[in-house]
């Protein structure tokens, strides 16, 4: 495990220093940020699950067609290898 040096902290307060002066010229609270990704994350998983719906929608139509023509040619073969 990486250790943390002086340096690496001096950076991180820094950075909060900075991110925390940004957060307050433009008015964003803490909470603001985690409801903002929790919503986008929340549309991503909706988008998901509309997509993965709308692909076994697809794949289930598709099996209709393609499912019996394979049967049909898997039989032919199987019945022309016996005779």
């Amino acid at each position: 495990m990486p250790r943390i040096t002086l340096a690496t902290v001096v950076k991180l307060v820094l950075a909060s220093i900075l991110v925390g002066a940004a957060m307050a010229y433009l008015d964003v609270q803490p909470q603001d940020v985690w409801r903002w990704l929790g919503q986008r994350l929340g549309a991503v998983l909706a988008d998901f699950r509309n997509y993965a719906a709308r692909a076994l929608t697809y794949l289930l139509l598709g099996a209709v067609v393609v499912v019996p023509i394979w049967l049909v040619f898997y039989l032919w073969r199987a019945i022309r290898k016996k005779g």
